[in-house]
Parts: structure tokens; sequence; C-alpha cells
């Protein structure tokens, strides 16, 4: 097994969670479990290979289940599953070195979870399953004839309004989503947004929350939340281009069928012309 990535914490949330305490609430909140103390967590995140967009994932086993945990403050990628998909066997690679795979005797893996956790700003249901099914070319009748592949990744909405249960199970996901909110409603700007974390953390200092954490990483909180920004900002603004781009592709085939429509209508038109002049 993979010795946990203690230096992991490029983000507010995986600094949170990198700690096995926090992470076993969270995951008891998520699961329904109630995993005491006694129960070990094993971090095995893979850093900067789910990234490359999914910035905040953490990955870890527990009672023989692997679970990849991915707080996502974005709209949802559909080639999630894809994604994780290629995580997850980069991890039973590392988790299975050294044994023979081709051999007879049949290597017990830890049995995969897969959750996100959404807090982005647009409009998104309480919980959606993403399938990696979803994406395949063929019938699933030719999956059910020749074997089948499936990965599920579970998205639960923690904005206020959604999942509150989730929340009062787990008080630093309580916590942790109450200071994002704080500091997404002050609108944080490039130029403001320095002052608008100092803010955050003064009140959320005030009302107890995440003090423990804020006291002793003040500083570090606030270099992981203005790379995270500044990322956020620039996967906005990609969005936005490729959005763009695809109205474009959009307006560019709907003016190409109308010509076509156009051409067929004129060539129909001559048919009927010569038809009528006897064919000259």
């Amino acid at each position: 097994m993979m010795k946990a990535n203690r230096e992991y914490k490029s983000t507010l949330f995986s600094g949170l969670f990198n700690d096995v305490d926090n992470l076993r609430e969270l995951y008891n909140a998520i699961a329904d479990t109630n995993y005491d103390k006694n129960t070990p967590i094993e971090i095995n995140t893979l850093e900067d290979v789910l990234i490359k967009g999914l910035k905040n994932d953490l990955s870890f086993t527990i009672d023989n289940k692997f679970v990849v945990l991915i707080e996502h403050q974005s709209t949802i990628n559909n080639n999630m599953p894809l994604r994780c998909l290629m995580y997850i066997a980069r991890i039973y690679e590392k988790i299975t070195y050294g044994d023979d795979i081709y051999n007879e005797a049949l290597i017990h893996i830890p049995t995969p979870e897969i959750i996100v956790l959404y807090n982005g700003k647009k409009a998104f249901p309480k919980e959606r399953t993403l399938r990696l099914s979803d994406a395949f070319l063929a019938s699933d009748e030719s999956q059910s004839k020749f074997g089948s592949l499936e990965l599920t990744v579970r998205v639960v909405n923690i904005n206020p309004g959604f999942n509150n249960d989730l929340l009062q199970k787990s008080k630093i996901l309580s916590d942790y989503t109450a200071y994002i909110q704080y500091l997404n409603s002050l609108n944080p700007t490039e130029e403001t947004l320095s002052d608008d974390i100092k803010k955050t953390t003064k009140w959320s200092l005030s009302q107890n929350i995440l003090k423990k954490f804020l006291t002793e990483h003040e500083t570090e909180v606030t270099s992981m939340l203005m790379t995270e920004y500044s990322l956020d900002r620039a996967l906005e603004l990609k969005d936005a281009i490729i959005a763009e781009k695809d109205t474009e592709i959009a307006e560019n085939r709907a003016e190409i069928a109308k010509q076509a429509k156009e051409n067929e209508e004129l060539k129909n038109q001559l048919a009927e012309l010569k038809a009528k002049n006897g064919g000259q």
C-alpha cells in the first residue's frame, strides 16, 4: 500500500481533508457509516494526475474500500467517469506493484467509490450519478454479450439548501462550505481577492468556523485560495472561449445546411425548367 502524500495541500479543501480525522468524519457523513478513530485511513492521492482541471482531489483507503473524493467549484465535467477510470487504474497499478497479475491466484483489491462534492455557482440537482457507459458508442446489448465495464461517479451538491442533512453530520464540511459561501458572497475580483480572503477569515474566526485550522494556517490558506481563484478564473475563461467556439461552429453548420438546402432547391428548379423546355 502507498504512503500518504502528506505534502499534498495545494488547496483549502485538500489541506483540510488531508487530516485523517477530518476525512473519516466526512466519509462517515457521505457514506452514512460510523467508523471510529480506530479505523485506519491511508491517504494515497496521486498528485497532478487527476488534476488538470480537477484540482481538488483526494484518494484514500478505508475498510478495504478505495475512495476518490473530489471537490468541484466549476461546472461538472461529463467526462469525469473516464478521467476517474484512468486515475483508478494508476492507483491499482501502484497498489499491486510487485504482485504477479499473470499468476492464477486472485489478487484482491479495494472496492472503488468515487464521490464528487459540488459547490459551484451554476444550477445543479441535489444529487446525480454519472456513468462511464453513457460515453459508449455501442449499445448496451453488445456489453451484455461480450462482457461489460462500468464506472459510476456520485455527485453531491453541498450548496446551501441541498443535502443539509449531510452538512449537519460533518461540522468540518459545514464549516468549509460556510467559509467558501461567505467568500463568494463578497464577489471577489483579482484586485480585491486578498482583502476578501482576510475578511472571510476574520468572519470565520468570529463565528468559530474552521477556527483551529485557520489559526494554525492563516497565511497558507490565503496562498491556497489566491492560487485556487486564479485557476478558477482561467478555467472560466477557457469554458467561455469553448462555448463561444461551439456556438460559432453550430452557426456555421446551420449556415452550411441552409446553403445546401438552397442549392438543392435551385437544382430542382433547374431540373423543372429543363423538363419544360424539352430537356434543353
